[in-house]
C-alpha cells in the first residue's frame, strides 16, 4: 500500500510540475503514472549504479554532483516514457529538485 501511495504521488507532482513549468511536457494522466513507475525504477537499479561510479566528483563537490546524476536520470527517464519530455538539461535540474522537494513535503502530509 506505501509503494502505491508513493508511486500516485509521485505521478499527481509530476503532472502538477509540468503544469506549471515550462519545458516539461506530459501528455496525461496515465503518462505521468508511467513516470512515476519508470523513475522509480531507474532511481533503484541505475542511480546507484551512476553514484559508484561517479563517487570521486560527489566527493570533491560535497554531494552536489547527485544533481546532476538525478537530471541524468529524468533525462532517461523522457528516453523511454513516450508522451514524457523535459526541453533541456537544465530543465531536467530544475525539474528533479522541484520534484524531491515536493516529494517530501507530500510524503509528510501523506503519512508515509
Amino acid at each position: 500500500m506505501k509503494l502505491l501511495t508513493r508511486i500516485l504521488v509521485t505521478s499527481v507532482l509530476v503532472l502538477l510540475i509540468a503544469h506549471f513549468m515550462t519545458g516539461v511536457h506530459v501528455a496525461g494522466f496515465v503518462t505521468s503514472l508511467l513516470v512515476a513507475i519508470v523513475l522509480g525504477l531507474l532511481n533503484i537499479f541505475i542511480k546507484p549504479i551512476f553514484v559508484l561510479l561517479t563517487l570521486p566528483f560527489t566527493i570533491f563537490t560535497l554531494g552536489l554532483f547527485l544533481l546532476v546524476i538525478n537530471a541524468i536520470i529524468i533525462l532517461l527517464c523522457t528516453n523511454i516514457v513516450g508522451g514524457f519530455s523535459v526541453d533541456s538539461f537544465w530543465t531536467a535540474l530544475l525539474f528533479s529538485v522541484v520534484l524531491s522537494i515536493s516529494q517530501s513535503i507530500m510524503y509528510k502530509i501523506v503519512g508515509d
